[in-house]
């Protein structure tokens, strides 16, 4: 399952490369790239294990940029 989420003031390039390498490492993540220019997160995962990977996403998001806002997860 593809999905694509905005994700809201991100301070920096850097955290959105650092969420990106995090959000990479959740299991049941096939693929993810965040583009910090248009603040849009796309990643691929299991259907079965989206609930869980959309939980470990929105921790990844607020440990990283606590402030960050997630629209469409």
């Amino acid at each position: 399952m593809k999905k694509v989420v905005k994700v809201c003031d991100i301070d920096c390039a850097n955290c959105a490369a650092k969420i990106e390498r995090m959000v990479q490492k959740i299991d049941g993540v096939q693929s993810a790239s965040l583009n910090f220019m248009s603040e849009r997160l796309a990643f691929e995962c299991d259907e079965a294990k989206y609930g869980e990977v959309a939980a470990e996403i929105q921790k990844v998001v607020r440990k990283v940029e606590p402030d960050c806002k997630i629209i469409g997860l």
